[in-house]
C-alpha cells in the first residue's frame, strides 16, 4: 500500500473512515443545515422536554422544519424539496442525534403521511394537502397499527363500508405519532374491496385522537390513539391508487429507510459523549480513556457506528438509483437499530452512574431506541423477512 501523501488529512475520531469524502456538496450542506437547526432549537431544551414528557411548540417546530425543506424531503413537486435519498438520510441522522422523537415527527410526516398521498393520492388530494404539509402548516399522521394488531396488519379490525356515495369508517388505531396535533390522518381500513387508505381531516365528526401518556420512551414526542366511530367521509377521501396491504407496507418501507440513518444519529451522540467523558473523567490518577478496557469499548462502538453509517449510505445510493429492495431496508433497520442500542448501553457503562442522568443524553437515547426497535417492524419481523428472502420459505405463520 502506498504511503499517505502530505495532503492526506490526519485520522479524525469523528469520521475515522473518511465517509465525508463520499458525500456530495449538496449532501454535506443539508447535513450541516439540519445539524445547526437541531443544535439551536432542540438540544438546549430536549432534556427538559423529555423529563416533562411533552413536545411543546410542536406546530412551530413543524413550520421551521418545513422552512428547512425537511418535510417530504425526497418527494418531488407540490412544494417538496426533491432531495436525494442520501440527503434525506443525513437529515434523519442529524435529527435523531438530537432526539428520536424529533426524527419521528419528520419521518411520520414525510415518509408515511405525505408519501402515502404523493404515491397513492389523486391529483386533487395532492394539491390540497401536500404543499401545506411540506411547509409544516399541516401536520399528518398515519393510522395502521391497532391495539391488537401490530406486526400482523392483515388482521386489522378497522373497517369502512359504503353508504350511498359516502364511506362510514369505524375502528381504533394505536401508538400513532403526531396523532393529536395532526390536521389530517391517513387511516387504513378493511373494505369489501380490500384494504384501502382514507384521508380523515381533524375535526371530522366521530373522529378523535386522545394523546397517550405515561410513556418511558419517546417522551418528547406526540403519541396518540385514533378513535373512529362511524366517521362519514366523502367518496373523494379514499386514496384511489392504493388497494390491499401493498399500499401501507410500501409506506412503511420508505419510513424504515429513514430509521436506518436515524438510529446511527442516536448512536453517534452516545459514542461521542462517551469519548469526551473518557478523556476527562479520572480514576486511579488518570483519565479512564487511558485504560485498555475503556479503549476496547470505544473502539468497538466506533466500529459498529461507522459500519452502520456505511450501510445506510449504501442503501441510500441504491434508493437514488431506483434499486433499493424492501428486504435490503429490513437488513439495514435490523442491523442499525440493534447496534445503536448496544452502542448506547456500552456508552452508559463508560459514564458509570452518570450515564443514567439526564445531564447526559445517553439514557434518553437508549430508552428512545427501545421504541425504535419495535416500530416500523420488530426485530423478529425483519429477521423473518430476511429469512424468507434467504431460504424462499415463508415462516411468518
Amino acid at each position: 500500500m502506498p504511503a499517505p501523501s502530505a495532503a492526506t488529512p490526519p485520522f479524525d475520531p469523528r469520521d475515522p473512515l473518511g465517509i465525508d469524502d463520499c458525500l456530495d456538496p449538496e449532501d454535506l450542506a443539508v447535513r450541516d443545515t439540519v445539524r445547526a437547526w437541531a443544535a439551536d432549537r432542540v438540544l438546549p431544551h430536549i432534556a427538559e422536554w423529555y423529563e416533562r414528557g411533552e413536545l411543546p411548540g410542536v406546530r412551530e417546530l413543524a413550520r421551521e422544519l418545513g422552512a428547512l425543506g425537511a418535510l417530504g424531503m425526497s418527494l418531488e413537486g407540490y412544494g417538496c424539496a426533491g432531495a436525494s435519498a442520501v440527503s434525506y438520510g443525513l437529515a434523519c441522522l442529524e435529527l435523531e442525534a438530537a432526539d428520536s422523537g424529533i426524527r419521528s415527527l419528520v419521518s411520520v410526516q414525510g415518509s408515511l403521511a405525505m408519501y402515502a398521498i404523493h404515491r397513492y393520492g389523486s391529483e386533487e388530494q395532492k394539491r390540497r394537502w401536500l404543499p401545506a404539509m411540506a411547509a409544516g402548516e399541516i401536520i399528518g399522521c398515519f393510522g395502521l397499527t391497532e391495539p391488537d394488531h401490530g406486526s400482523d396488519p392483515a388482521g386489522m379490525r378497522a373497517h369502512a363500508r359504503r353508504d350511498g356515495s359516502d364511506w362510514l369508517l369505524t375502528g381504533r388505531k394505536m401508538w400513532i405519532t403526531n396523532g393529536s396535533v395532526a390536521g389530517v390522518a391517513v387511516v387504513w381500513a378493511r373494505t369489501d374491496e380490500g384494504v384501502r387508505g382514507f384521508l380523515v381531516p381533524a375535526g371530522t365528526p366521530g373522529f378523535s385522537a386522545p394523546e397517550i401518556t405515561h410513556k418511558w420512551s419517546l417522551r418528547a414526542s406526540v403519541t396518540s390513539e385514533l378513535v373512529l366511530d362511524d366517521v362519514r367521509l366523502p367518496a373523494d377521501a379514499v386514496l384511489p391508487e392504493a388497494r390491499g396491504l401493498r399500499g401501507p407496507l410500501s409506506c412503511l418501507s420508505h419510513a424504515r429507510y429513514g430509521i436506518v440513518w436515524g438510529a446511527m444519529g442516536a448512536a453517534r451522540t452516545c459514542f461521542e459523549t462517551a469519548l469526551r467523558y473518557a478523556g476527562t473523567r479520572e480514576q486511579f490518577g488518570r483519565p479512564i480513556g487511558g485504560f485498555q478496557l475503556t479503549q476496547a469499548k470505544l473502539a468497538d462502538m466506533a466500529l459498529e457506528l461507522h459500519k452502520g453509517i456505511l450501510l445506510a449510505l449504501h442503501l441510500g445510493r441504491r434508493m437514488d438509483a431506483g434499486r433499493l429492495l424492501a428486504e435490503q431496508v429490513s437488513f439495514g433497520k435490523l442491523n442499525n437499530v440493534r447496534e445503536a442500542i448496544e452502542i448506547c448501553r456500552t456508552a452508559r457503562t463508560v459514564l458509570g452512574a452518570n450515564g443514567i442522568s439526564l445531564e447526559y443524553p445517553v439514557m434518553r437515547h437508549a430508552t428512545n431506541l427501545e421504541s425504535v426497535l419495535t416500530y416500523e417492524g420488530t426485530v423478529e419481523m425483519h429477521q423473518l423477512v430476511l429469512g424468507k428472502a434467504l431460504t424462499g420459505l415463508d415462516a411468518f405463520r
